[in-house]
């Protein structure tokens, strides 16, 4: 079962997302292994990011695997604070479909 995760950091930017992004995505623009959707953007308190897993498992192993500890080293210019965290099992995925 796919696995959403929200990541709501407060006073985030633009910038500190790009910083952050770079240092945990695979540089070639892709996605990392396991995650199947991505989204980013501002949001009344700062900067929101969605990301869509193949399972709970595929986002524990990139958050203990990638982000955390990358994020613990510290990322120059990247976000200062831990995020507020929301994650969730998703029971209901629609995709649009390629028109002919």
């Amino acid at each position: 079962m796919s696995y959403g995760v929200v990541h709501q950091f407060k006073g985030g930017t633009k910038d500190q997302y790009e910083a952050s992004i770079a240092a945990v995505h695979p540089s070639d623009g892709s996605l990392p292994a396991g995650q199947v959707f991505h989204a980013a953007g501002p949001s009344a308190d700062g900067w929101t990011i969605v990301a869509i897993h193949e399972s709970k498992e595929s986002w524990e192993a990139f958050r203990d695997g990638i982000l955390m500890p990358r994020m613990q080293e510290g990322i120059p210019g990247g976000f200062t604070e831990p995020p507020e965290e929301t994650v969730f099992e998703v029971v209901n995925e629609v995709r649009a479909s390629a028109s002919a």
